[in-house]
């Protein structure tokens, strides 16, 4: 069982510089493939000269993180896929692991490694860390990270078991399950796209895995600023959209008009930290999320699992430091 390697790239020819060769050095036993989202910059000329061997697939346009991988992976052939970020250092056998819990389990439909912080290599980074989960509000963390606060890799989380879903940062999925879904939902563009992914594998009674035999050290950023309006504007958008699409009827029912609200509160204090634009990035997301609603809803699938959550109430007791 191999692994294609899919890197997408949008005119990150510097992180390419500076990373591929690494991901070459120590993925002997997969093929490489650079994704490229029409790129302004020289990234296709210099990978053509740099690196021959790289297989290249050149979207006709930038379709954003979800819609990008969707399009060039049409035209890599592979049992397995690794969705491997730009600005990723990956570690020597950092594969078999993975390809191992693959083999061990066929309902295994997505894997991620351990996830550091290339900048502080002995601290977990904040996209994906040591595997993901979400609360019953819909809430995204990770073993390792909540929220802002990042744990320091002690060895704590090197262990191999289920999550709720797996970093899009370092993200070996199975193709089969991968195109039994039809990929990522691309209206998402960029951001949380792989945690509905994974919560549409789990709707579908399969499972995601984490392993700490792998490390990886992510940069983390190289697109879009955690400053960016923009950032707050897709983060926003999505999470609603994953909610209305994966959740069970009941519990959207009270759900969406907490998340509402809480969001509201949310987009006052972050126009207050950094600016009137950040706000207008909430206002945006919501109006956005209304207009798709209807076309969200006839993406439901059959059945929507019970108990997705790990933690319940994770943003009360996070901030009001309420005790489990």
């Amino acid at each position: 069982m191999k692994a294609a390697i899919a890197i997408l790239n949008w005119n990150g020819k510097n992180w390419l510089e500076k990373f591929l060769p690494n991901v070459i050095e120590n993925s002997a036993n997969a093929e490489i493939f650079v994704i490229d989202n029409a790129s302004t910059d020289d990234s296709v000329s210099f990978l053509k000269e740099r690196f021959p061997r790289v297989h290249l697939v050149v979207n006709d346009k930038n379709y954003g993180f979800a819609g990008g991988y969707n399009e060039g992976l049409r035209s890599i052939d592979s049992e397995i896929f690794c969705l491997l970020n730009s600005d990723v250092e990956v570690t020597e056998n950092w594969i078999d692991p993975i390809i191992s819990l693959f083999k061990k389990d066929p309902t295994i439909a997505a894997v991620q490694p351990k996830i550091l912080d290339y900048n502080r290599k002995e601290y977990f980074e904040f996209a994906g860390a040591a595997g993901g989960f979400i609360d019953n509000l819909g809430f995204p963390y990770c073993r390792g990270r909540i929220f802002e606060n990042i744990e320091k890799d002690l060895g704590q989380y090197n262990d191999e078991r289920e999550i709720f879903w797996a970093s899009g940062c370092c993200f070996f999925v199975r193709s089969q399950d991968f195109w039994a879904q039809n990929g990522f939902d691309a209206r998402f563009f960029a951001h949380q796209e792989e945690i509905d992914l994974c919560w549409r594998f789990k709707n579908a009674g399969k499972k995601i895995f984490y392993t700490g035999k792998s490390t990886v050290y992510h940069v983390g950023g190289g697109t879009l600023n955690k400053q960016s309006p923009q950032k707050t504007f897709l983060n926003m958008r999505n999470n609603l959209s994953m909610l209305l699409k994966n959740m069970p009827v009941a519990t959207l029912l009270w759900v969406i008009p907490v998340r509402l609200i809480l969001d509201g509160f949310a987009g006052i204090y972050f126009g207050l930290q950094f600016g009137f634009s950040h706000f207008w990035a909430v206002l945006r997301a919501h109006g956005s999320w209304y207009a798709q609603s209807y076309g969200t809803m006839k993406l439901r699938g059959k059945n929507q699992i019970k108990n997705y959550y790990g933690t319940k109430w994770l943003i009360f007791k996070h901030f009001l430091k309420i005790s489990k």
